[in-house]
């Protein structure tokens, strides 16, 4: 019950250290990101597992990251506000952050989800 900010910080290592090894192979322009990230899969050796590592490894990230928010909410821990209220920027950046790496794909539900947005 303690230990999901522990938690957040091994998710976030992980979430880093596989979007470098990504980031060695994929390219941003928007008529190849998506063929590159399926070079990344079919090409890359273990390029699938990164990727898919990376995929979970945000969701892990968001239920530890909600348990973590609950919590505090449980607790009280809005009482501190500076503290909380830090916390709450660190929630919409890391959101923000989340919608970006969403869209980097550019698929199908890449692209109509920043259509969306």
């Amino acid at each position: 019950w303690w230990n999901f900010g522990s938690l957040l910080g091994i998710c976030l290592i992980l979430q880093i250290l596989t979007g470098l090894f990504l980031a060695m192979h994929y390219t941003s322009d928007t008529t190849t990101a998506f063929s590159s990230v399926t070079h990344i899969c079919r090409d890359v050796n273990y390029g699938w597992v990164i990727r898919y590592l990376h995929a979970n490894g945000a969701s892990m990230f968001f239920i530890c990251l909600f348990i973590h928010v609950g919590r505090g909410l449980y607790y009280g821990s809005y009482m501190f506000l500076e503290t909380w209220n830090i916390g709450v920027v660190l929630l919409f950046t890391v959101m923000a952050t989340a919608f970006m790496g969403y869209v980097l794909p550019w698929g199908q539900m890449s692209f109509w989800g920043a259509t969306v947005i």
